[in-house]
């Protein structure tokens, strides 16, 4: 259908938030807490209807140098882009599962092992509703 989100891991939010929405324009649409911590994890910068750039709190380690998380695919039927997969003998990294936002993800990679997610969007979802 379309580019759902790219992600990337940020150092510091406030400055990509002034990047992103103070520079560029774009709308800062909502935030998701962790599920198992409660503490702030993604926030959504809406570019376009149904198109974002998810930013998630805390970039360290490893990914320092590399901020790219992964890119989000939308499509219409999770369960057609897992059949896809299948019938091109794609990886396919998981099942297909309801993610804490309600929408549905399957996720698999490139031959780089860049992650990449479908996520069939729900109508309830915090995207759906920004």
């Amino acid at each position: 259908m379309q580019m759902g989100h790219l992600a990337f891991d940020v150092a510091d939010m406030e400055a990509s938030l002034r990047f992103y929405c103070d520079g560029l324009g774009f709308q800062d649409a909502f935030e998701m807490n962790h599920p198992k911590t409660g503490e702030p994890w993604i926030r959504y910068i809406k570019i376009a209807p149904g198109q974002f750039i998810e930013l998630f709190y805390g970039r360290k380690g490893e990914n320092q140098k590399n901020s790219y998380n992964h890119l989000c695919l939308a499509v219409e039927d999770i369960f057609a882009a897992e059949q896809l997969l299948k019938d091109k003998g794609l990886p396919i990294d998981d099942a297909p599962k309801q993610g804490c936002d309600g929408n549905w993800q399957r996720w698999t990679h490139d031959p780089d092992g860049n992650k990449i997610e479908f996520m069939k969007l729900e109508p309830d979802s915090p995207q759906a509703k920004a």
